[in-house]
């Protein structure tokens, strides 16, 4: 296994340099936080201690400045890891500096969360193209242990198997590896869901979309509170990538609401921005805390008390089927419901199901179907699309497909010749854990 004892993290104050160091340095490893200045490096430590809850996690991380400690920080590390903000231009910048003071044999890996590897890599040194590589971890990274790995052309293609094993063994995570196309795999499914109901609460409003896509459909959070915990300024830069580079069958899903559009120029970025809010604000009025909601039609926010979702007798009977473990049965009234808002919430799920598993083969993202199910599952804690298959049966998945004019995957077309045959086979994980109540 390749040995990482050294480790220097580029963008060390931020969330996700902060996360990135705290796992190489409880992994055992030396860490070097670099930041523009030794305050700001600072503040990526006590962020790191806090993510680990050890005041010792200290013992193993220093911390220092672009200006003063790069050259020598890089000059001594067994792994340059980058997690500057998501500008290739700047990232480039920053590369060209550590190709001139790395060591020919010292790895250089990204967090990037969509950009092109190859284009990072453009114009560097052999050594450093052979060397380099995204390791694309998911936020919080302390939590999430979903993870790819995207090579480019010239990466050693030795190095990629060796890669993944120290990200599994040494460090704990979930990784697969993923083709070098706009957001990945992960994103690139995660976002067209995001995004498609980010589009359907112009016209059915926040609150209904959240609800009738909701937890007990398989995701951890409501898709719109999932957006304004990731921010809105991501949001954007994920879609607006996919929808520039890819031309896929749902192309028109990645295209942003001008509604965002508009309350993004203003300064709304979700939960970053809680005075401004995103798809929900909360305000204080006197020692009460009440939450609003976005109105997309005007731009305004209104009480989430005077715009109530009424509740919807097949998403409630699915949540109380989901809480005592009957899926299967729960996704039967899903397949069976005849009503317009059943017909949105299949629309979107099987939507889900259809595009991922289109992502998997020779010229796609992934490989196989576990490769998207082990990133949806432990990169976003969303319900993997093959667990869905199962719970809905294969044939039964088809019908409801071809019901919506959506791609048949043909991984689905080659298990509907053995249909008692389960799709999801990830070892030791319960599906329960993926559908709420």
């Amino acid at each position: 296994m390749i040995e990482i004892n050294d480790v220097v993290v580029l963008g060390a104050n931020g969330t996700m340099g902060a996360g990135s160091g705290e796992i190489f340095a409880a992994g055992g490893c030396n860490v070097v936080f670099l930041a523009r200045s030794a305050e700001k490096a600072h503040e990526g430590l006590v962020t790191a201690q806090g993510l680990a809850k050890s005041q010792r996690l200290a013992d193993r991380i220093s911390v220092g400045t672009y200006g003063e400690d790069l050259e020598e920080a890089v000059a001594k590390a067994d792994l340059i890891f980058e997690s500057l903000a998501e500008d290739i231009e700047l990232k480039k910048n920053f590369f060209t500096r550590v190709d001139r003071c790395r060591r020919p044999d010292s790895l250089v890996a990204t967090v990037s969360s969509g950009l092109s590897i190859a284009e990072m890599a453009h114009g560097r040194s052999e050594s450093f193209r052979r060397n380099f590589l995204g390791i694309h971890l998911f936020n919080p990274p302390n939590v999430i242990v979903g993870t790819e790995v995207i090579p480019h052309a010239g990466t050693d293609p030795s190095l990629v198997p060796e890669i993944v094993r120290l990200l599994e063994k040494r460090f704990g995570r979930i990784a697969i590896v993923t083709a070098d196309k706009p957001a990945f795999a992960g994103n690139r499914v995660g976002f067209k869901v995001l995004n498609e109901v980010a589009i359907l609460a112009e016209e059915f409003g926040v609150a209904f979309a959240d609800y009738l896509i909701g937890p007990y459909t398989g995701r951890a959070m409501p898709p719109l509170a999932t957006v304004d915990l990731v921010g809105w300024d991501v949001h954007k830069a994920i879609v607006d990538n996919v929808c520039a580079n890819t031309n896929d069958e749902a192309h028109a899903t990645f295209a942003m609401p001008a509604y965002m559009e508009r309350l993004l120029a203003h300064g709304h970025l979700g939960n970053k921005t809680p005075e401004r809010g995103g798809f929900y604000r909360r305000i204080k009025e006197g020692k009460q805390t009440v939450n609003l909601v976005l109105d997309p039609q005007t731009g305004a926010y209104k009480d989430l008390r005077d715009a109530p979702v009424w509740p919807i007798a097949f998403v409630e009977e699915m949540k109380r089927l989901n809480r005592i473990g009957r899926y299967r049965d729960a996704f039967r009234v899903f397949a069976e419901t005849s009503s317009s808002e059943a017909e949105l919430a299949r629309r979107v799920i099987l939507g889900y199901v259809s595009y991922g598993l289109n992502r998997v083969g020779e010229n796609e993202v992934v490989g196989s179907a576990r490769d998207v199910d082990r990133i949806m599952g432990f990169g976003f804690n969303w319900a993997p699309p093959t667990a869905l298959v199962d719970v809905m049966g294969v044939r039964t998945t088809i019908r409801l497909l071809e019901a919506q004019h959506l791609p048949v995957p043909r991984v689905l077309q080659q298990a509907a010749r053995h249909p008692d045959e389960p799709m999801f086979r990830e070892p030791h994980v319960n599906i329960g854990r993926f559908f709420a109540g």
